[in-house]
């Protein structure tokens, strides 16, 4: 009895998991469309600083995305623990890896913006 009810306040919590990862991307992506958007038809600003600028929103969108992608991971864990099926285990592996890459490729080219940053 107790178990049940765990397991469906688990899966309440893996849905509020991805629910809160799709807005936290949704609200990302509309804070870096507001101030690209901003910035770009700003007349007093030359071309290097609006170069200079869009590559602040590109990197904000970024970490936006990387905070996604964990707490998405973080949802498929707990659901791989409440429900181990090898079928679930082997989608949260296969998850996890392509996660996994396009965080360390948007991790690599988000360095390589300004790398003197990353130094510090």
């Amino acid at each position: 009895m107790l178990s049940e009810q765990f397991l469906s306040y688990a899966q309440y919590l893996v849905l509020g998991f991805n629910f809160f990862a799709i807005l936290l991307l949704l609200w990302g992506a509309v804070l870096s469309a507001k101030d690209f958007f901003y910035f770009s038809f700003d007349k007093q600003l030359n071309k290097q600083a609006k170069i200079k600028k869009n590559t602040e929103v590109k990197k904000m969108l970024g970490g936006y995305i990387l905070l996604s992608l964990e707490i998405i991971i973080s949802a498929g864990i707990i659901e791989s623990i409440i429900k181990p099926t090898l079928k679930d285990i082997f989608q949260l592996a296969a998850l996890v890896g392509i996660r996994t890459i396009i965080s360390y490729f948007l991790n690599e080219e988000l360095g390589a913006i300004h790398p003197s940053e990353n130094e510090e």
